[in-house]
């Protein structure tokens, strides 16, 4: 079916070389045929001259002719396309280009008008149905002539356009074009091209690029222009980023597509090239990285202060050229930020800082420094009312905000070199933690805007959420070591029995908590417990279990009970707990059963050791020549609260200065006893290198391989700072080399065998073994005889003498007296008094009775019963230590004078 094109389209023409002409008179009937004609519908001229155009139609276009012809012949002509059909039958779709001719006779031999040309039927003349109009022009104010113009539409790619047509469309596009020679000179543009800089078209004739935009990367685009011209391979999208004229202080990004122009020959003419804004995409585009980025680099850690300082990191350069991160100090501790007015000065600590403008550090304060900002600024607003705030061009004269800068001095923004601002009120949750304060100086003339400030509130929205996240672990982990700061003892104590280090690490590192520990607990006579154990579990659960388990070692230890008989007690606890209270899900004593614990009792006077062990391995044992061997003769008892056979004992005796190495089974997680030996050999001296082993980095080798490596170490006695001996390792620190200090000994041991992150809580306890001297300590056996506790003052008198502790003679008469005629009235069998003289001085009584004397309060008419009150009320304190064969009553007194 044909079409027809508005007013506008009649100015188009045909590339007439290509276009069949015809001849039509006024009623539309063929007068001229030619032999392109017979080409493109296949009939001669003797079957169509003479006979009507309507009746070469198809019926739908034929009956339209006559209005078509009714329109458009007072308006030029017209043009459009209509199908006719082919002699063979087909249709055949044209484009037709009709021009009226007026005043102008048919000339020619041509029949008359109404006389239609004689011809010869065919088979494919039109059928007889063709409807015939009047005529195309009926009155004489009609066209008395048409001419035709018939083009193929399957051969041709379409309407050819006019001059002025084409030059309506490249000046009126919102596209900016434009074509430069050979030379890359600029030959014309069009209007939209000026919105870009560089002048009006009429200027940048006979100019380079690098003339109307200087400051423009323009080598780069002329490289890609002479690429084109070289090749004639089209560029397409090419994008160009950064500043033009017509935004000199603003990056903008551009889509550019060069083409080559070739004349008739194929040689070519020069470029065109087209320019399309793509700035907001551009920025899009950034602002989607960025966030992607701050998702990726903002709160890697649960640091408070690392979330701020990587919010920071972020911003700049991409958004700003400086930033800085103020919370207030309440936040950075973990706690909840305390209500501010906008009256008041408010003090806010600088926690996260970038800039990447020269100077900015000596103006503003630093990381860590106190930034107050005076009342009813923005900053001040911003934190209380937690609404954001910016300002395109800051004034600057105006003083900078805070009244904390180095010296009491004042600066205006022009000093710090900064133009424009945002600030940005850190808010997570519904509570406003800080703020953070965005600048741009003299690298970046481009103000802030909306745009900018909608970025910058996305980037410390998501920083925010971090940076409580971070607080709120901060105040837990908090809560978590203080917990375990009192679970476990702050320090070791004083003592003289042995020399201690501990070294612990939890397997849950973030809150630091866990179900091991460690204890060194003073006994009497000068005795020391050493303990460690690992209740089943870690964090909260089970520190809450290892101090509830911790408490009651302490208490049972205090009753001076043998260590098989500590551990008894602590498994009836256990297994009485869980029966008690059950072991399900939640509830405490289900993380005690399972406990494990080794307690060792040191005593420095007999130089002996008693040990017992619930389950944990027996202790390292390193003599002050440098052997490291085992305790293999301990019997390993079951762990508590899990029926078993009962703890049995082994007693050693230790020369002064054996280390004695108690831990827990995380010690030995990822590695061998004989690597534990050979760890501790190693860490002997101070310097000394830890060796290779499992699950750290070393020699390239971890895992099965560095055991495996480690081992056959250990069999060719190529050990570092010793020598293998058998199944022991001998330590041999250069004779220059100062010995390591315990803790440190401890800490390179637990390095050297457990990774960074280890699976289990581990501890290791050191503890060099000391002897008191024999004149420390004097001990008498005395009949059980009344007339004999005068004797019993004396000899204490001048042994009190003899140390020089005159001063504590009437206080230290009064105890041995009392003491021993207790043991005189009460207990049967020869009685020992000996004196200890450590940090304190000693008493102690030993008889052959087996019932503990009680204090009693007595009454003002009593006339007995106040010896053991008198006992505790000038001694620091005293007890009982039940034994085999009796009993010892003993009481330290201090050195200093009488207790209170």
């Amino acid at each position: 079916m044909g079409t027809d094109r508005d007013s506008g389209v009649t100015r188009q023409r045909f590339d007439v070389a290509d276009a069949a002409p015809l001849l039509l008179d006024a009623r539309g009937t063929v007068t001229s045929w030619t032999r392109d004609a017979q080409r493109l519908l296949g009939y001669p001229a003797t079957e169509v001259v003479g006979r009507r155009l309507v009746e070469l139609l198809v019926p739908e276009d034929a009956a339209r002719l006559g209005t078509l012809a009714e329109a458009y012949s007072g308006r030029g002509g017209w043009s459009g396309v209509l199908t006719a059909c082919h002699r063979d039958g087909r249709r055949v779709r044209l484009m037709v280009r009709a021009v009226p001719m007026r005043g102008t006779p048919t000339t020619g031999k041509t029949p008359a008008p109404h006389t239609p040309a004689p011809h010869t039927p065919t088979p494919h003349t039109p059928t007889p149905h063709t409807p015939t109009p009047t005529g195309l022009a009926p009155d004489s104010d009609r066209a008395a002539q048409w001419i035709l113009l018939l083009s193929d539409m399957d051969d041709a790619p379409g309407w050819d356009m006019s001059r002025v047509v084409l030059e309506s469309m490249v000046v009126q596009s919102p596209v900016g074009i434009a074509m430069v020679d050979t030379d890359l000179r600029f030959v014309w543009s069009n209007t939209a091209l000026e919105t870009f800089g560089g002048g009006p078209a009429h200027e940048r004739i006979g100019l380079r690029l690098a003339d109307v935009q200087p400051g423009l990367d323009s080598q780069r685009i002329e490289a890609v222009m002479r690429q084109v011209l070289r090749t004639g391979e089209t560029v397409v999208d090419y994008e160009h980023v950064g500043r033009f004229r017509s935004a000199p202080h603003r990056e903008t990004a551009h889509l550019l597509t060069f083409t080559r122009l070739d004349d008739d020959q194929g040689n070519p003419l020069g470029v065109y090239y087209t320019v399309v804004d793509v700035s907001e995409r551009h920025r899009a585009r950034q602002r989607l990285a960025l966030l992607d980025r701050a998702g990726e680099q903002i709160g890697r850690t649960l640091d408070v202060a690392r979330t701020a300082q990587e919010l920071a990191e972020v911003a700049v350069p991409a958004l700003a050229d400086f930033v800085a991160v103020d919370l207030l100090d309440s936040v950075l501790k973990g706690a909840d930020p305390e209500p501010v007015s906008g009256a008041d000065a408010v003090p806010l600590r600088r926690a996260g800082r970038q800039s990447v403008l020269v100077g900015m550090p000596k103006a503003l304060p630093e990381v860590g420094d106190l930034a107050s900002y005076l009342p009813d600024t923005p900053p001040v607003l911003a934190l209380t009312d937690g609404t954001s705030w910016y300002r395109a061009r800051l004034d600057p004269l105006t003083k900078l905000w805070t009244d904390t800068l180095p010296g009491g001095r004042e600066a205006t923004f022009r000093d710090a070199g900064l133009h424009t601002a945002m600030i940005v009120p850190v808010r997570a949750r519904g509570i406003t933690l800080g703020i953070t304060k965005f600048f741009r100086g003299e690298r970046r003339k481009d103000p802030f805007d909306e745009v900018d400030l909608g970025l910058a509130e996305e980037l410390v929205s998501r920083a925010a959420v971090c940076i409580d996240n971070a607080r709120r672990y901060t105040r837990e982990r908090s809560a978590a070591l203080v917990l375990q700061r009192s679970l476990l003892p702050r320090r070791l104590p004083e003592q003289d029995a042995v020399d201690s280090a501990a070294c612990y690490r939890p397997a849950d590192e973030l809150t630091g908590l866990g179900g091991d520990w460690y204890d060194v607990i003073p006994l009497s006579g000068a005795r020391v417990a050493l303990v460690v154990g690992e209740v089943p579990g870690h964090g909260i659960d089970g520190a809450a279990a290892m101090g509830r388990l911790r408490t009651a070692v302490r208490t049972l230890a205090a009753l001076d009970l043998p260590p098989q008989e500590v551990l008894a007690h602590l498994d009836d606890l256990v297994a009485k707990s869980a029966r008690q209270e059950g072991d399900g899900p939640g509830v405490g004593s289900g993380h005690t059963v399972g406990t494990r614990c080794l307690y060792v009792v040191h005593d420095p006077v007999a130089g002996e050791c008693v040990m017992a062990s619930a389950g944990l391995p027996a202790p390292a044992l390193i003599t002050p020549d440098g052997t490291v061997t085992f305790a293999d003769d301990l019997p390993i008892g079951p762990a508590l609260g899990v029926d078993g056979p009962p703890f049995e004992s082994l007693t050693l005796a230790l020369p002064p200065g054996t280390l004695i190495a108690l831990h827990t089974d995380g010690l030995l997680a990822e590695a061998t006893p004989d690597m534990l030996c050979r760890a501790l050999a190693g860490s002997a001296t101070a310097g000394a290198r830890p060796p290779t082993v499992a699950g750290r980095t070393g020699e390239g080798r971890t895992g099965e391989e560095g055991r495996r490596t480690e081992r056959e170490r250990t069999e060719r006695g190529r050990t570092e700072g010793g020598r293998t001996e058998g199944e022991c390792v001998v330590a041999s620190p250069p004779p220059d080399v100062a010995p390591a200090s315990l803790d440190r000994r401890a800490q390179t041991v637990v390095d050297a065998l457990v990774p960074e992150r280890p699976c289990d809580d581990v501890v290791l306890l050191l503890a060099r073994t000391r002897r008191l001297d024999a004149d420390r300590v004097a001990y008498w056996d005395l009949p059980s005889d009344p007339a004999l506790v005068a004797q019993a003052r004396r000899i204490t008198m001048r042994q009190l003498g003899a140390w020089g502790l005159e001063e504590l003679a009437f206080t230290a008469e009064l105890i041995v007296s009392e003491l021993i005629t207790n043991a005189i009235r009460h207990a049967t069998g020869p009685i020992r008094l000996r004196l200890i003289l450590e940090r304190t001085l000693i008493c102690e009584v030993f008889d052959g009775g087996a019932t503990a004397p009680h204090l009693r309060h007595p009454r003002a008419t009593d006339e007995g019963g106040r010896g053991l009150f008198l006992i505790s009320q000038f001694t620091q304190r005293w007890g009982t230590r039940f034994l085999p064969e009796g009993k010892v009553i003993w009481a330290e007194q201090s050195l200093t004078g009488p207790a209170g």
